[in-house]
């Protein structure tokens, strides 16, 4: 009898080691075979007649990659996978190195399966890898679920309302628009669902080299990815590259008296069911201007707070120029004011929300806190890996989207780069030369897109 070690490259889950378990069993000469994912390994009990290469064409069969090793963990023979799907790498290490390499291609995992996500996820399957997304929530992200596409609708609707008031023709009757909330949230979000399967679901389904694993990524001690299913149950996953793009979620300031409110962020905002007759805006930033401005249009009154000045953050002539587009449709606009606290509780038989200010108290039915936004990055156990953030919790990323970590990038929201929806282009075409190739040395950088209220727009911008 003697008992033969492989290594096993290819598989992808347990189920894949079930299969070549199964074959091997089925090798004239074999008494046992026992085949581990997570070792990628595979022992095999044989007559002394059997040969090594024996087993290896029974595991190629199968479509998979085998080395035979000795004692000593030295090859004795190979055959090399014709798929491309590889997912075993050495993860006993923080800097999660690959132990070795099948020429059949890469096995990627992306954490995230938003814009940056989808777009490395599609050009590295072209390559010929395979590719593993792991989400905990809504596939798409932000921009198709709660960012572009849902507020771009409103946006549109908002300023076709606004124009029936607001045109400049003598010739045309002037009107106050009659506004069907219910109808308008119905057409928006049927559109979102439209376009998540559209671009992003149907992709799944369509492409096989791409799979969706559901659950919460993070790293480990030893700098294992691991997914914390929805059953609570920790999974371990083997890839050769790790993408992190879970993208960023609303920043909420630590104002007294604000976390004990129902207040908006902009996702309650998107699908609120009702107009507020007074929206207080508390922040100054590109999400809080173009809200407060479409709610204005629809019909609601509009006080905007911001601590320093509109999108304070861009060249000045832009925010003063938009303070006095704001104001001049009645949006009322207090810059380098900071809100010292904020309560909720019943005022002239309803419930409403208390601002104060310092200098005055401010009272509206409803509250949008739009000061910013946050990378998504807590809990992963980046600090495992040798993932350098900065202040923010933004992952530290140089031109080639590489982290301080080998073989982890990171693209999109969670990341130093600038958060516009435009990035996910150059990071298609940098997942070529920099996730596998490794042979590229520059992309252009995402063309930052200057904002501006809305006056012309297609419908579903």
């Amino acid at each position: 009898m003697n008992v033969q070690t492989l290594s096993i490259s290819g598989m992808t889950c347990d189920q894949c080691a079930k299969s070549i378990e199964e074959v091997l069993a089925g090798v004239a000469g074999v008494v046992e075979a026992k085949v581990s994912y997570d070792e990628g390994t595979a022992y095999v009990k044989t007559n002394d007649e059997v040969g090594g290469a024996a087993l290896i064409d029974a595991v190629k069969g199968k479509g998979f990659g085998a080395e035979v090793l000795d004692r000593g963990g030295l090859v004795l023979a190979k055959a090399v996978s014709d798929r491309s799907l590889i997912s075993i790498v050495d993860t006993s290490t923080p800097s999660v190195t690959p132990r070795w390499r099948s020429r059949g291609g890469l096995h990627i995992a992306i954490i995230g399966s938003g814009g940056a996500a989808f777009a490395a996820a599609i050009r590295a399957a072209e390559e010929g890898a395979s590719v593993t997304l792991i989400e905990a929530r809504q596939i798409g992200g932000t921009c198709v679920n709660i960012g572009c596409v849902p507020s771009k609708i409103m946006i549109r609707a908002a300023h076709l309302a606004h124009l029936q008031s607001a045109h400049p023709f003598d010739g045309i009757k002037k009107h106050i628009a009659a506004l069907d909330r219910s109808a308008l949230l119905r057409q928006q979000q049927g559109r979102v669902e439209e376009l998540r399967h559209a671009k992003y679901e149907s992709l799944l389904e369509s492409n096989p080299r791409i799979r969706l694993v559901r659950g919460f990524a993070h790293f480990g001690k030893a700098g294992n990815l691991m997914v914390k299913q929805p059953d609570g149950k920790e999974k371990r996953l083997h890839a050769d590259r790790v993408l992190i793009a879970t993208g960023a979620s609303p920043s909420i300031p630590k104002t007294p008296g604000l976390r004990d409110t129902p207040y908006w962020t902009s996702t309650k905002a998107l699908i609120a069911e009702q107009l507020p007759e007074h929206l207080i805006v508390h922040g100054g930033s590109v999400v809080a201007v173009e809200l407060g401005q479409a709610f204005l249009r629809l019909g609601s009154k509009v006080t905007l707070i911001a601590r320093s000045t509109l999108l304070s953050k861009e060249d000045p002539a832009i925010g003063d120029g938009l303070k006095a587009v704001l104001e001049g449709e009645g949006v009322r606009i207090l810059t380098h004011t900071a809100v010292k606290q904020v309560s909720y509780g019943r005022k002239w038989f309803r419930k409403r929300f208390r601002v104060d200010t310092g200098g005055e108290t401010l009272v509206g039915d409803r509250l949008l806190v739009a000061t910013g936004r946050t990378p998504i990055t807590a809990q992963m156990g980046l600090e495992w890996v040798g993932v350098k953030m900065d202040q923010r919790g933004a992952i530290v990323v140089d031109d080639h989207l590489r982290t301080s970590a080998e073989h982890i990038y990171a693209a999109g929201d969670c990341t130093t780069q600038p958060a516009f929806c435009t990035s996910p282009l150059p990071l298609a075409r940098a997942r070529r030369s920099t996730c596998w190739a490794g042979r590229r040395h520059w992309i252009s950088p995402p063309c930052p897109r200057s904002f501006s209220p809305i006056r012309k727009s297609r419908p579903w911008a």
